[in-house]
């Protein structure tokens, strides 16, 4: 190619850099706003973020409703282009609609006619991902690929048996290794989730850059506790194994009074709601559904400590809220949890699927004494720097652009011990 996609003036001789000219980025999705997962917010900030940047950007999702078509979408209070593509509902799950994978090369040639974008970002191998990364390698078009995906994660939705599911598994991530090779550059969240995926696809050199996060849109509290309140933040599913956090918070000890808020939705709340009040904690847990931005950094706020049971996180955003607004995190010691929370520093590690050792960490946390708390909300506040979202845009602004990365570094040190 004669003129390379985003190509920028060369820096004049007095050694300042001369403004580039803004790109036309093109961001392929199989989940997208109005969706509510990690996913779908990444990609959702990550467009926003490029238009307050002044770049052109187009957003290939599936509609969310029978609706379809191409049409100007606001997110993040910024407005962008999206193209919607005609979706079925996928009814093992509770909201996901998708693409019509036979049809996905057809639209996705039509729409990058259309749009000639300078760079193809695709956030899913599945369907979307795949039709983009097929006809713009056709196109001579520049492609990233980023990864958000376990196929782990969608088994419970597929009603396979159980004997078929490794080899399920095995053909998902052959599926992703075709469609990741079509690109110049493959991120993912963290340096474990980047190795993860190299061992399970045999690609090489995956990126690890952070999924970002704007801590100034966050209200830390360090008011006094006034009472002993446990959040959760995320898809009400099997992955996240919220049933861990209902056995151990019904472990605790009668005198913390601790109360456990769930914000999120999905098809265990039922069964959930069920299993408090089996185990007896049901005047103590609060399901919230799906609630505004403003009534979850207000969740953020009310809350002592914040808990991720999960051990299929590829990053958490959920957990990056948390540590913004200032809380401590009880997470999983599983997957990509241990690169945001520090084991002793900003909260406790403790094993995964084990309600009895998560209650035990839980309890540590409620009880410390205020000075000890303080410090690990500071220390959240610290380690959350690491993960600005202005770092990851010029990240991925630099890799459309076929320029030089050093990935941002992702993991801080915990701070020194006072002498």
């Amino acid at each position: 190619m004669t003129d390379t996609p985003g190509s920028h003036i060369a820096a004049p001789a007095d050694g300042t850099q001369t403004a580039q000219r803004p790109l036309r980025v093109l961001i392929g999705a199989d989940t997208f706003a109005p969706n509510v997962n990690g996913a779908a917010r990444f990609a959702e900030r990550l467009a926003a973020g490029l238009v307050a940047r002044g770049h052109d950007v187009h957003v290939v999702a599936p509609a969310a409703s029978r609706r379809h078509g191409t049409w100007i979408e606001e997110h993040e209070g910024q407005a962008m282009t999206a193209h919607r593509l005609y979706s079925w509902r996928w009814y093992p799950h509770d909201w996901l609609r998708f693409a019509i994978p036979w049809r996905i090369k057809q639209n996705c040639a039509r729409i990058l006619d259309e749009v000639k974008p300078d760079v193809v970002h695709f956030q899913s191998h599945i369907i979307v991902g795949r039709g983009l990364s097929i006809e713009a390698a056709k196109r001579g078009i520049r492609i990233i690929g980023t990864n958000h995906f376990m196929p782990e994660n969608m088994l419970e939705f597929t009603l396979l048996p159980k004997g078929v599911q490794e080899r399920a598994i095995r053909m998902a991530w052959r599926a992703a290794r075709r469609t990741f090779d079509r690109a110049e550059a493959v991120t993912t969240p963290t340096q474990r989730a980047a190795q993860f995926l190299e061992k399970f696809t045999g690609l090489n050199g995956v990126r690890a850059i952070s999924c970002g996060i704007d801590a100034h849109n966050y209200s830390p509290n360090f008011e006094p506790r006034a009472e002993n309140r446990v959040l959760f933040v995320g898809r009400v599913t099997g992955e996240k194994q919220i049933d861990v956090l209902l056995k151990a918070i019904a472990l605790l000890p009668a005198e913390l009074d601790a109360k456990l808020e769930i914000v999120g939705g999905g098809d265990q709340m039922r069964n959930l709601q069920h299993l408090a009040e089996t185990l007896g904690i049901a005047d103590r847990v609060i399901f919230d559904g799906y609630v505004t931005d403003e009534k979850l950094r207000t969740a953020y706020s009310r809350a002592t400590v914040f808990a991720m049971p999960s051990i299929a996180e590829l990053q958490s955003i959920a957990t990056m809220e948390a540590m913004a607004s200032a809380l401590p995190v009880v997470a999983a010691d599983a997957m990509a949890l241990p690169h945001l929370v520090h084991d002793g520093d900003n909260g406790l590690l403790f094993e995964p699927s084990n309600p009895r050792d998560m209650a035990v960490k839980l309890r540590t946390v409620l009880e410390m004494a205020p000075s000890e708390l303080e410090a690990m909300k500071r220390a959240s506040l610290r380690l959350i720097g690491a993960h600005d979202i202005q770092r990851t845009l010029s990240t991925f602004e630099s890799l459309y652009r076929g320029e030089p990365v050093i990935d941002p570094i992702i993991d801080v040190a915990p701070a020194a011990s006072p002498e």
